[in-house]
């Protein structure tokens, strides 16, 4: 844009901005009224040739006006301009909603008397609007309509119907016989029962001495150096050589870790302990000293010893696993016998499939005979019927004749018919519309008569609308207040509970520590006693 036009967009957009609360009272009102169906996206627009015809029509002049609205769409710009320049509404509602906004005497000299000496040329221009939307629906193209055409169509001639040629029979693949390598059980389960039972060896030996008392205080490495020992001897040696070897080994190594260590480092290790942990830890020496007290108890009363009874375990334990055994040897059974009546079952079914194919080869034979024979009766009616309709062709023209006389008078009845009654509802609508148009007038004179009510608010009073609990406005605040001492009395009443939670708590675990600290004392005692 040139400077010129730079500064005139700029001045009408501070002048839109500055003078939105008059501009938005005429366009919502075209909104409401004329212009029901208007997008709202299209509301800036109105609001943009609402400012200029109010304030800039002077300035800029009517042919620099009439240049902008004609850039425009006409429809809309004519609906709004009709709507905006009218007499009525200006001298009414118009010059009072915005009497409302600023003085009246300016209202009246700066913004509607400028308005209406303006009038007559901008109703120039509406009708020009009127005229160009007249001639733009008169020279409207009307439509070709399409003749239809008769098709010229050719007879078909009938089909010959081909001889069936005979389907070949499928022939079925020999099939091989079961191999007997199924019969037998696999090698790789033999090896891997071998490989199995040397594992199991293997790990009651290295776990011989892991279950041994002195199991808890052996580290991670030591730990290690003894299985890598176990597995490097395991090959070189048998069984009974290879247990006092690793024996041998084990409690010496073992014995240099001990003397590596001092016993003093051991014992002073330093544990900080959170809550948790000392409430763990107190649990656990509690139920320590009542399975004890239990043990103590039970001996007393005559307690015997378990021995028996892991005896008895071991004896059930060894049933169950020939139980098992037995069982699975009988599945397997069964699994054969499945299997052989299966392919039994499979050679009978197809023995049967052989004796359906061939009863279903005789049924297509029978099938196609009968088919070849309605084909040739279906022929000779279709040659009737084609003798039938060419005798009908010579009669066609009389019959197009009489139908298109009776369509004629028919389209002659319906016509006078419609005319008639276009003509009543035409009479009726004009009615309607007379009745609206009186209502509207009368409804648009009681808005422009602008009343300005003023009542006086008690706080002291209630509503009266009769609900039950209404109250005024000073009572709802006093019981607010109330509420809220009420909530703070509460929330001080919780604080101290929680405080002297805390302090039960701090006392509990004080105890527990007194607790521990007394457990540890007599276990240390007694593992040096032992």
């Amino acid at each position: 844009l040139n400077m010129t036009e730079e500064k005139f967009v700029l001045d009408t957009l501070a002048g839109c901005t500055e003078y939105k609360s008059i501009l938005d009272v005429v366009v919502n009102a075209f909104y409401v009224q004329d212009g029901r169906y208007c997008p709202i996206s299209e509301r800036n627009l109105y609001i943009v040739i609402c400012y200029l015809a109010t304030f800039q029509l002077e300035e800029i002049g009517l042919q620099h006006f009439s240049r902008i609205v004609k850039s425009l769409d006409t429809a809309k710009m004519q609906q709004f301009l009709r709507f905006f320049f009218n007499d009525l509404y200006l001298n009414t509602w118009i010059k009072d909603e915005w009497s409302h906004i600023y003085d009246s005497v300016y209202v009246k000299e700066n913004l509607i008397d400028p308005l209406l000496r303006w009038q007559p040329k901008v109703q120039q221009l509406i009708e020009k609007l009127t005229d160009k939307l007249s001639n733009r629906s008169s020279t409207v193209k009307t439509s070709r309509v399409t003749q239809p055409k008769e098709f010229n169509l050719t007879v078909p001639k009938p089909r010959t119907i081909p001889p069936p040629s005979p389907a070949p029979l499928p022939v079925l693949p020999k099939r091989q016989p079961v191999p007997p390598s199924i019969y037998k059980p696999p090698k790789e389960r033999k090896q891997l029962e071998e490989i199995k039972t040397k594992n199991i060896q293997k790990a009651k030996i290295i776990f011989s001495f892991v279950s041994f008392n002195l199991a808890p205080f052996i580290c991670f490495k030591f730990l290690y150096r003894i299985i890598s020992a176990v597995l490097v001897l395991w090959s070189q040696m048998s069984c009974e050589q290879y247990l006092e070897v690793v024996w041998e080994s084990v409690l010496t190594q073992y014995f240099e870790e001990l003397t590596k260590q001092p016993q003093d480092l051991i014992d002073n290790i330093p544990i900080k302990l959170n809550t948790a942990a000392i409430l763990r830890e107190g649990a656990l020496y509690q139920r320590k000293l009542e399975e004890e007290l239990k043990r103590v108890e039970n001996l007393q009363q005559g307690a015997g010893d378990s021995s028996e009874f892991l005896e008895w375990q071991k004896q059930m334990r060894g049933k169950d696993v020939e139980d098992q055994l037995a069982e699975i040897e009988c599945r397997r059974l069964q699994g054969k016998l499945s299997y052989e009546e299966a392919v039994l079952a499979h050679q009978n079914v197809t023995q049967e499939n052989k004796k359906k194919a061939d009863l279903l080869r005789e049924e297509k034979a029978e099938l196609m005979h009968l088919y070849a024979e309605k084909r040739l009766e279906e022929q000779k009616a279709m040659k009737e019927l084609v003798e039938q309709v060419m005798e009908g062709h010579k009669n066609v023209k009389q019959v197009k004749e009489k139908i298109q006389e009776y369509k004629q008078q028919i389209v002659q009845q319906v016509s006078e018919e419609s005319g008639e009654l276009l003509r009543q509802a035409l009479e009726e609508q004009e009615e309607k519309n007379r009745k609206r148009y009186e209502l509207i007038q009368q409804i648009r004179a009681l808005e422009s008569t602008s009343s300005i009510r003023h009542k006086l608010v008690d706080l002291t009073e209630t509503g009266g609308h009769g609900l039950f609990g209404e109250m005024s406005v000073v009572e709802l605040r006093e019981r607010l207040a109330l509420l809220k001492e009420a909530q703070k009395a509460a929330e001080e009443e919780k604080r101290d509970q929680i405080i002297h939670e805390k302090q039960a708590k701090e006392q509990l675990i004080l105890g527990k520590l007194d607790q521990i600290s007394q457990f540890r004392a007599e276990l240390g005692r007694a593992a040096a006693f032992k």
